[in-house]
């Protein structure tokens, strides 16, 4: 009698036809899940509630002229919205947007009427100075390792006193004055205080430069190597240098950019309106901020969209404005900001909980 024994060999069966094996860990997510990791899908969802709400309860809305004044509302907010986005993403904020905005218009206005030069001098050097403004700040930053809180609250302090202090120092007066008769003014109103009709309808040239930098920032944030460094600053810094990226040179670019956004702005309100009132912008730094949060960028740096600072923006323009068309108090906007800003916090919380939740 043998001993051996012989193996039968042994047999794989294939899998059934139509079926893919999978170990759970390469277990692609629901699309709902994939679409709620998006940091602009829960301000989208809240910018159309908004707007249907006021549709109903506003009726004047629904007119093409007070859609385009909406608009126009929104892309005052949204111009400077998109780079104090970039930098929140980036793991910074500023809290001297606001009154920059004020330093660059008077320094335009100012320079251009009292010394009698072409308004495109004065539109030249206040983008440099808006420019050194951000270089500034980042510098700071960068070399003392102070929170942005603490930098940009100094820089705050520091411009609105020199707003005032220059303003009446020069003019005699808390405003600067009327440029509307000063050579060049024409042409640099076309550019950044134009009009333009659609199907009867004006429009304000502020509404296409606010969807065309929206477009520029997302291409860059998306498809581009400083988009990547943008994230990686703002994710982990330490990290972000040991594979490579420049963190102080995206640093202070980020805040570079912050200040090429208050130039724009405050060159619109310049050409707008002819004349500057030094006092203004306090406050403002808040409404960039609040609509950058309520677009889905975060406190603490490394995730956020261009695109949601843009529904951020037209909640804040689609609320301002319906508020007056409703009829109501207008003191009630500041509650309706803090209850947007709040629920937006609160909705950001739960979408990233639940798209992270294997």
């Amino acid at each position: 009698m043998s001993m051996t024994q012989h193996a039968e060999p042994a047999v794989d069966t294939p899998p059934a036809p139509g079926r893919k094996q999978s170990d759970g860990r390469t277990r692609q997510r629901p699309l709902a899940l994939r679409l709620l990791a998006r940091p602009e899908v829960g301000v989208f969802l809240g910018a159309v509630a908004v707007l249907v709400f006021f549709l109903f309860a506003a009726p004047p809305v629904r007119d093409g002229s007070s859609m385009a004044n909406i608009l126009y509302q929104s892309s005052t907010i949204g111009i400077m919205a998109l780079p104090v986005a970039l930098l929140m993403i980036g793991g910074e904020f500023d809290l001297s947007a606001g009154v920059a905005v004020i330093t660059s218009a008077l320094t335009a206005s100012m320079l251009s009427y009292q010394l009698t030069m072409n308004v495109w001098v004065g539109v030249i050097v206040a983008l440099l100075v808006s420019l050194a403004i951000g270089a500034f700040n980042g510098w700071l930053l960068v070399k003392t390792g102070l929170p942005s809180f603490l930098v940009t609250l100094g820089t705050f302090l520091i411009l609105q006193g020199v707003n005032l202090a220059i303003t009446k120092l020069v003019t005699g007066n808390v405003a600067t004055d009327d440029i509307s008769d000063m050579d060049g003014f024409a042409q640099a109103q076309k550019l950044f205080a134009s009009t333009f009709t659609v199907g009867g309808v004006n429009v304000k040239i502020t509404v296409v430069w606010w969807l065309a930098f929206a477009a520029l920032a997302t291409w860059v944030l998306l498809r581009t190597k400083y988009g990547n460094w943008i994230f990686a600053v703002g994710g982990n810094k330490d990290s972000a240098r040991a594979v490579g990226v420049p963190v102080t040179f995206t640093k202070i670019s980020l805040f570079m950019l912050v200040g090429f956004g208050a130039w724009f702005v405050g060159m619109h309100q310049l050409f707008s309106f002819n004349t500057v009132q030094s006092g203004e912008g306090v406050g403002q730094e808040l409404i960039y901020i609040a609509a950058a949060v309520i677009g889905g960028c975060l406190l603490t740096g490394g995730y956020g969209s261009a695109i949601g600072p843009v529904f951020g923006a037209f909640m804040f323009g689609m609320v301002q404005q319906g508020i007056v068309y409703a009829g109501w108090n207008p003191d009630w906007f500041k509650a309706f900001l803090g209850v947007m800003l709040l629920g937006a916090v609160l909705i950001n919380l739960w979408v990233q909980r639940t798209a992270t939740r294997r």
